[in-house]
């Protein structure tokens, strides 16, 4: 009789529990279910607006990752609420953390926004030739921390992104071409109109300078006894030394060949 009226007891404490609680358990279960639904719908849109946009596939994932578990967080942080748990404490916690984390990966953080700000914004992309903190290079690789060069002299720099995406960026390879700037002098007697067609001839038998745009000839300084000529052949990005040197190469024996001479050097000696 005695363990009866224990079980009768249990059972309506029980119900008081469950008729003061059940509400909040219910509705606290039915905004989680709902809760994770809207997230991974979420989660989904976004990763499919990234794609849209070309982001690239790696910092698609890191993004989404990163989505939904802000998501998730204030999702639990919701139905811990809605079950009467405080949740100051467990919010100051996190804040706490996270700023413990974020002051002791400050460097990592300023280059992982970096590589985030060069991907989705795509100031340069893999195969342009670029310049960046003193450094000049093909781009090889784009990481969500670093960007790799490899240099004319076939070196490879690796770049913090932190201070490639806050410093100046020339990328040399934006508009699909380069501008090769020469100079070469000639003597002041030649006849200027003779020697830009052949100069022009030359370059137009380069099958690696483009024909557009034209290629130009022009008279930078006349003095000290020459003329000096800005030449100006255009290329491709990566064939732009071959052009700087064969260009030069194919003059000299153009000139030669047409009798262009060059200036003779003077040297003034005065005796006292």
């Amino acid at each position: 009789m005695k363990e009866l009226n224990q079980l009768t007891t249990y059972g309506d404490r029980f119900m008081v529990w469950l008729n003061n609680f059940g509400p909040k358990l219910l509705g606290a279960l039915i905004v989680f279910v709902i809760g994770i639904y809207v997230t991974n719908f979420i989660t989904r849109m976004f990763s499919r607006t990234l794609s849209n946009k070309g982001i690239e596939v790696s910092l698609q994932s890191f993004l989404a990752s990163l989505v939904s578990g802000g998501l998730k967080v204030l999702l639990l942080i919701t139905v811990a609420g809605m079950l009467g748990l405080q949740t100051t404490s467990f919010v100051a916690v996190i804040g706490a953390l996270g700023l413990a984390v974020g002051l002791a990966l400050q460097g990592s953080l300023s280059n992982f926004a970096g590589g985030v700000l060069i991907l989705v914004f795509k100031p340069f992309k893999v195969g342009d030739l670029i310049e960046s903190n003193g450094q000049t290079g093909h781009v090889q690789e784009i990481q969500i921390f670093n960007t790799i060069l490899l240099t004319p002299e076939n070196k490879t720099v690796i770049l913090a992104n932190g201070a490639v995406s806050n410093g100046t960026i020339v990328n040399y390879s934006k508009h699909g071409n380069m501008r090769v700037d020469l100079t070469l002098a000639v003597t002041t007697d030649a006849n200027l109109t003779h020697v830009r067609k052949v100069a022009l001839d030359t370059m137009a038998a380069n099958d690696k300078v483009l024909k557009t745009p034209e290629a130009s000839v022009n008279v930078l300084k006349i003095g000290d006894g020459m003329i000096t000529l800005a030449i100006r052949p255009f290329c491709t990005p990566e064939n732009y030394w071959d052009v700087f040197f064969s260009v030069q190469e194919d003059l000299k024996t153009a000139f030669e060949n047409n009798n262009i001479a060059g200036p003779t050097p003077t040297r003034i000696i005065i005796n006292k």
